[in-house]
């Protein structure tokens, strides 16, 4: 009679051993109303760091975090025209 152990070492084995499916490839494309431009922008202008760029009709919804002196760092959100 097999011991747990032995028994546990063994599924151990095979499961390292299985061939596992290759996850599938993602493909981004960049669309027109693209926020990467503005979103450069309001980060260079703020000296922040990017937490979302939303396009919203013909503009960008850009948020970054500002830090501040010796304080919590503040969110800011900018609407910025594409």
């Amino acid at each position: 009679m097999a011991s747990l152990s032995s028994i546990a070492a063994a599924a151990l084995v095979l499961a390292s051993s299985a061939v596992l499916p290759t996850p599938p490839t993602t493909l981004v494309a960049r669309a027109s109303n693209d926020c990467s431009e503005a979103a450069a922008e309001v980060v260079e202008k703020t000296g922040g760091q990017l937490l979302s760029a939303q396009p919203s009709g013909d503009s960008c919804v850009i948020t970054v975090l500002v830090q501040g002196n010796g304080q919590r760092p503040r969110k800011v959100t900018m609407k910025v025209p594409m």
